[in-house]
C-alpha cells in the first residue's frame, strides 16, 4: 500500500483538521466528535440540515458543508458510521429553533446511529425529522444491504433540499421535497478495482485484472455480477438502461445527470461515460437539464464510476441552480 498518511488511526482527524485549516472562513470543527460545521450559521427560524457517514467517500459528506448546502456533517471512521453522540452534538450546534433535518443514506449502521441521535435530540427539545436515500438500482435486498443502498444520487438530494432550507422552507416542505427527489432518482455503478482502506492496507476484495464488478457498493459490497471487462459502450449502456427502466423514465422527461467517479478514475474516462449516457438519453427522447461529471461520492481509490438520473420538476430545477459556497465547488 502506498498512501500519504501517518498512522492509519489518525487519517480521519488529520483530514478534517486539514479541511478546516484550508477553509477557516467557511468551516469549524468539533475535533473530539469529528464534526464539521459551517462557520456562518443560518438565520434564526430556518431548518438546519445535517448528514454524516463513514469516511472514505470524500467529498461526501464533510466537503458538502457550507452556505447553500449542509449545516453540519459527522464523519465516522473509514467505512463506519459516526457515533450517535457526534451526530447529536452536530444537531445541537446548528439548531436555530426550527428543527434539524437528518439526511441519511440507507445503510444499517448509519440509520441506527442517526436514529439514536434523533432520540437524544428529542430529549433535549430539538425537533428532528429523518429522510432516507436509497437510489441504487443494483440491489433491492441481500445479505449486504437493508434494501436499496444510498449512493451518489443522494448528493442531488442534498443539493436540492439544502437550497430549499437556505431559502427558508418549512420542515414539512423539506421532508416532502427530499422524498420526492428520492422517488425520482436512480443510480447504478461498476468497479474495475478494489479499494484499499488505510487500516487494512490491502485490497478490500480480490478482483481479476480482466474482471469488473457490476453494481458494486460504495464499500466494495458485491453487486449484481462479477464479469469479464466490457467496453465503455457495453457497460455504460447497461447501467444507464437499468436506471431508465427502473423508474421508469420516459420520452419527454427532463433529467439531471450525474457521472460520479469512485476515486480512481480519470476525468478522461468519466467524460467518455457521459458521452455515452448523453447519446442514450437523446435516443430515448429525454432532455438533459443539467449535468454533473466529477467525483461526488467515492470509495477511497476504487476505479470505476456510477451514473445517476434524476427526473426533475420546475422546483427541483430552481434549487439545483441555487448558489453554494463549499470547499468542494463542483455544483
Amino acid at each position: 500500500m502506498k498512501k500519504i498518511i501517518n498512522a492509519p488511526e489518525n487519517v480521519v482527524n488529520e483530514m478534517l483538521e486539514g479541511l478546516v485549516a484550508a477553509n477557516p472562513e467557511k468551516l469549524t470543527l468539533i475535533p473530539d466528535k469529528r464534526v464539521i460545521l459551517r462557520k456562518e450559521k443560518k438565520d434564526a427560524g430556518k431548518v438546519a440540515v445535517v448528514t454524516g457517514s463513514g469516511s472514505g467517500h470524500e467529498p461526501d459528506q464533510v466537503f458538502y458543508v457550507g452556505k447553500g448546502m449542509m449545516d453540519a456533517a459527522a464523519a465516522g471512521p473509514v467505512f463506519a458510521a459516526p457515533t450517535a453522540d457526534a451526530i447529536y452534538e452536530a444537531a445541537k450546534a446548528v439548531d436555530n429553533g426550527a428543527g434539524v433535518l437528518f439526511m441519511v443514506k440507507n445503510y444499517t449502521g448509519d440509520r441506527g446511529q442517526f436514529g439514536m441521535a434523533a432520540e437524544l435530540c428529542e430529549m433535549d427539545g430539538i425537533q428532528v425529522r429523518t429522510v432516507i436515500a436509497d437510489d441504487d438500482v443494483a440491489v433491492k435486498d441481500s445479505t449486504f444491504t437493508a434494501g436499496r443502498r444510498g449512493v451518489a444520487g443522494a448528493i442531488l438530494g442534498y443539493k436540492i433540499v439544502c437550497a430549499a432550507a437556505e431559502e427558508g422552507a418549512s420542515m414539512d416542505e423539506l421532508v416532502e421535497l427530499a422524498n420526492r427527489v428520492n422517488a425520482n432518482v436512480r443510480s447504478m455503478g461498476f468497479g474495475l478495482t478494489s479499494c484499499t482502506t488505510p487500516a487494512k492496507g490491502t485490497p478490500t476484495f480480490e478482483i481479476g485484472d480482466d474482471e469488473m464488478e457490476v453494481g458494486v457498493g460504495l464499500h466494495g459490497e458485491p453487486g449484481r455480477e462479477r464479469c469479464k471487462l466490457k467496453t465503455a459502450d457495453e457497460i455504460v449502456s447497461y447501467i444507464t438502461e437499468q436506471c431508465l427502466e427502473d423508474l421508469p423514465f420516459k420520452e419527454g422527461d427532463e433529467v439531471a445527470v450525474m457521472v460520479n467517479g469512485l476515486g480512481g478514475t480519470p476525468l478522461m474516462e468519466l467524460y467518455i461515460v457521459y458521452h455515452i449516457v448523453a447519446k442514450i438519453l437523446k435516443k430515448a427522447g429525454i432532455k438533459v437539464f443539467k449535468s454533473y461529471v466529477n467525483e461526488y461520492c467515492t470509495s477511497i481509490d476504487m476505479a470505476g464510476c456510477s451514473v445517476s438520473l434524476l427526473r426533475v420538476d420546475d422546483r427541483m430545477k430552481e434549487l439545483l441552480e441555487y448558489p453554494v459556497d463549499i470547499p468542494y465547488s463542483v455544483f
